[in-house]
């Protein structure tokens, strides 16, 4: 039986590395090559490829408990990062569900979301509002919230209706403001929830906006009853410079989904966490009006375990130190890629980005393909998305594979472009 892998085109008999080990920024393959880890294997790892006091700690757990059914039994390692987690988030937030991946987290949101309403009485207000080029995730609920695009082309006449409205790009954020104010007037009584990736549109081209355009949008939903979730699975855990993206806006979101980073990128784990506000609205003696949702490995007290690790990490550490450190050399590097050719060149927290052409961009376009190949050849992992070369790399990355990956980026827009 062959391994059908994800987003790979087999068709084009891509190769397909086999990495025997891994550690801080690197993938090591069997015959010993390193590869240098620039965009933390799908942007889940934050601290470094198998750091030994998470390791340990799986290995801890893997001895007293691998898994237990999670509705009507508990176990400590889920307290605990109920526990720990809050040390990080608002005191707002009072409970958490767990899930296995940000796409399900974002599935938990958006049901928690349209459950709210129903169980309040507002069975009309299931329509969801999401943003221009967002991506949240391949199951349905994230597909259907997602833009429409070559990811879902095939299922989109089995995506549920969304609501959207525009990318707030610099010099225009009062369109996308205006358009949603304009929306909720209209369809209000509709509308449940709207879901957004804060600051960054990840997926769709690493897309940044400006804080205030939160702020504004969640004053309207305010206003209008409407339930503000954000996804932060790829901008949680420092991404963007701060521990969560909202932390550099003055609001505090109905719902947050977070995934990814939660364990350090070691093992899948999700969690959806809420007001209770949300959690009241299912809270009754009428089981007919409990939270229906579930997966097998809900909690599993290993991912649990990790994830605990992770965040003593975070609280022993000044880990967004490690985030500025990467960001204040991307700046020496900005100048460097425009030199070069490359459009938009722009960097926030741990994320670099620039278009390598002009004329739109397009996810499976050749020279997305092209660059791809180069870098690998030349030991640097980086995927762009279509025509944007992006850099997200673990945040224990050295300055030399720092120089490394923009080295061979200088090489690649000289030679393949």
């Amino acid at each position: 039986m062959e391994i059908w892998h994800p987003f790979t085109q087999h068709g084009l008999e891509e190769p397909i590395v086999k990495i025997e080990t891994s550690y801080d920024e690197f993938l090591i393959t069997p015959d010993g090559k390193k590869i240098i880890d620039g965009i933390s294997s799908w942007w889940v790892n934050t601290i470094g490829h198998r750091n030994p006091y998470i390791s340990k700690a799986i290995q801890k757990q893997a001895e007293k408990l691998h898994q237990i059914i999670f509705a009507g039994f508990t176990h400590e390692p889920a307290l605990d990062v109920a526990k720990n987690l809050s040390e990080f988030l608002p005191k707002n937030y009072t409970h958490i569900f767990f899930s296995d991946s940000g796409s399900t987290s974002v599935e938990v949101a958006l049901k928690m979301a349209v459950g709210y309403h129903h169980n309040n009485g507002s069975i009309e207000r299931s329509k969801v509002v999401a943003m221009e080029h967002s991506y949240h995730g391949d199951t349905f609920g994230g597909m259907s919230s997602g833009a429409r695009s070559v990811f879902n082309e095939p299922y989109k006449k089995m995506l549920f209706e969304v609501e959207r409205i525009p990318y707030p790009a610099p010099g225009r954020e009062n369109e996308t403001i205006d358009t949603y104010r304009k929306l909720l007037q209209k369809e209000g009584n509709k509308i449940g929830a709207i879901i957004l990736e804060p600051l960054v549109l990840g997926s769709g081209g690493m897309f940044f906006y400006e804080p205030f355009v939160l702020e504004e949008l969640y004053k309207i939903s305010k206003e209008y009853g409407v339930i503000f979730c954000l996804d932060e699975v790829m901008t949680g855990f420092g991404r963007t410079g701060t521990m969560f993206a909202f932390n550099q806006t003055n609001i505090i979101p109905d719902i947050i989904c977070l995934s990814k980073g939660l364990t350090g990128g070691s093992i899948p784990l999700a969690a959806t966490v809420c007001t209770k506000e949300i959690y009241d609205a299912f809270l009754s003696k009428d089981k007919a009006k409990m939270f229906f949702h579930s997966s097998s490995y809900t909690a599993n007290p290993i991912a649990c375990a990790a994830a605990n690790a992770n965040l003593e990490i975070w609280k022993k550490n000044n880990i967004l130190a490690d985030v500025k450190r990467i960001n204040d050399f991307y700046k020496t590097q900005i100048g460097r890629i425009q030199k070069l050719g490359g459009k938009n060149v722009r960097t926030l927290g741990d994320i670099f980005a620039f278009e390598v052409q002009t004329n739109g961009n397009d996810y499976v376009s050749n020279i997305g393909v092209k660059l791809y190949e180069y870098y690998r050849k030349n030991g640097v992992l980086l995927r762009p998305l279509g025509n944007t070369v992006y850099i997200m790399p673990p945040y224990c990355i050295k300055e030399e594979s720092l120089k490394k990956i923009f080295d061979v980026i200088e090489d690649s827009l000289k030679e393949c472009l």
